[in-house]
């Protein structure tokens, strides 16, 4: 069997075994999940937090080695 065909053959038998593995739904605008929304937001607010944290620790580390504190 040339390879080709086995290849082909062997893509036709995966189509047809995980076509209905997945079912692809729209999410509803209406009904958001709030877990995902929580922790989108949580997890943003805890990045800035960290952010203005190491801003504040570099500016001060600045200050003290170039005298200015």
């Amino acid at each position: 069997m040339p390879l080709g065909r086995l290849l082909l053959r062997t893509s036709a038998v995966n189509k047809m075994i995980s076509r209905n593995s997945f079912v692809a739904s729209k999410p509803d605008p209406s009904k958001p999940n709030m877990l995902r929304v929580g922790l989108a937001f949580g997890s943003t607010a805890f990045l800035w937090a960290l952010l203005f944290k190491q801003h504040s620790t570099d500016v001060h580390e600045y200050k003290t080695r170039n005298g200015l504190q």
